[in-house]
């Protein structure tokens, strides 16, 4: 099967998670992606969470992996005029331009959409920042901690009651979250391009993304400028859309309007009195004994195991799901059904999974086409693609312009 991007050429500077996981997922659908990257490496090498095995992978950097897994990568100063002159040789022949880097920057390497489309007219050039490239804060750095999370409203509407605390994200959520809003928008601006003939300029950034998941919320906050209301689990409207602990110490979730799925928790979970307690009898006189409804489920769902309870409230037809650990949902059957969990092949350390796009196509080649490469193993034969002979890459290399591991 042939792979939907195919024959197109994208050329990345960035660095960190973000920009990166989505030219992760270009390569995931056949593109070929050339990391550009400073004499030093993209920051985020050798810079994560190792795994905690004994084996060859036991000091690679697979969450580095991830988001540079099947492309090329070649090392370029920017900082001197033949290092500029790659980029531009590189993109001329290119269909897609991506970084991570503020406007300013882009301007003194030559790097903005105007300079580049002297270049070449046709190219899409595409630009994810923290904050975007305009208003007060668009000099400011971004991260996904304190651009999508912090600035957007998420870590204050997630924390728990008025008084809770304010959480932590995983590492890189909101980066990947917004590298799937770049990448909608860089395959929206090449449709675009090859209709139009014309070059295209889009970007995204952590901020925008992260208030675009707090749509439902933002659609009300936006007229009324008010607060949401942040809920502790005795202060929320349904008893059946809460989570409770259960005896083996794992939780479970519930999603279900209130009404007849009041009963049917009631009858599931042998609670069959709570059915004729004038306390429980419609949604409002619920909603006031919270509390005490809370602290029954609590009790009553701790003489059980989270799978125990599973087994019942699937043979009742409940909306419900178990809160898994991570290392759970790495063995999770239904994980391994639907090929979340690939394995690709590293040609010095053997197999190994990784995690799958979040999408699938049934009659094109969609996967991780291999692991993220060395900074700058690439750097002589992508050279070599857009015409500089061997010599001319030996004076590049002489005069500290490009770097390359052979």
């Amino acid at each position: 099967m042939a792979a939907p991007l195919d024959g197109i050429r994208v050329i990345e500077i960035d660095s960190w998670m973000a920009a990166p996981s989505a030219g992760a997922l270009l390569a995931d659908l056949g593109a070929e992606v050339i990391k550009i990257e400073p004499p030093g490496g993209d920051p985020m090498r050798n810079n994560s969470r190792p795994a905690k095995v004994d084996s060859a992978f036991k000091h690679y950097d697979l969450q580095f992996d991830v988001d540079n897994r099947g492309k090329k990568s070649i090392v370029v100063a920017l900082d001197t005029a033949e290092g500029i002159e790659v980029v531009h040789r590189l993109v001329k022949d290119a269909q897609i331009f991506m970084c991570n880097l503020l406007i300013q920057r882009q301007q003194k390497f030559r790097l903005d959409p105007r300079s580049l489309f002297k270049t070449n007219p046709k190219l899409v050039h595409a630009t994810l920042t923290g904050y975007g490239t305009t208003g007060p804060d668009a000099w400011r750095p971004g991260y996904d901690v304190t651009a999508f999370f912090g600035r957007s409203g998420l870590y204050d509407a997630m924390r728990e009651g008025e008084t809770g605390t304010v959480p932590m994200a995983r590492p890189a959520q909101g980066d990947h979250t917004t590298g799937l809003s770049m990448l909608a928008s860089i395959l929206a601006a090449l449709r675009l391009m090859e209709r139009s003939g014309e070059g295209q300029v889009v970007e995204t950034s952590l901020y925008e993304t992260a208030v675009w998941t707090q749509a439902s919320d933002y659609g009300v906050t936006a007229v009324d400028n008010a607060p949401v209301r942040r809920r502790a689990r005795h202060e929320l409207l349904s008893i059946t859309g809460n989570r409770f602990p259960c005896g083996d110490g794992k939780w479970v979730v519930f999603n279900m309007m209130d009404g007849g799925a009041f009963e049917r928790l009631c009858r599931t979970i042998g609670r069959e009195e709570w059915l004729q307690d004038d306390r429980f009898t419609d949604g409002g006189s619920r909603y006031r004994n919270m509390k005490i409804l809370v602290e029954g489920v609590d009790a009553t769902l701790k003489t059980r195991t989270r799978d125990e309870w599973g087994t019942l409230f699937d043979k009742a037809g409940l909306i419900w799901g178990p809160v898994l650990t991570l290392d759970e949902v790495s063995r999770d059957a239904h994980a391994h059904a639907i090929g979340l969990f690939p394995e690709i092949e590293h040609p010095e350390h053997g197999r190994y999974r990784t995690v799958n796009a979040p999408f699938r196509f049934s009659t094109a080649d969609v996967r991780p086409r291999g692991p993220s490469p060395i900074a700058g193993a690439n750097t002589g034969e992508v050279l070599e693609s857009v015409g500089y002979s061997a010599e001319e890459i030996r004076l590049l290399i002489a005069r500290n312009a490009v770097r390359t591991t052979k």
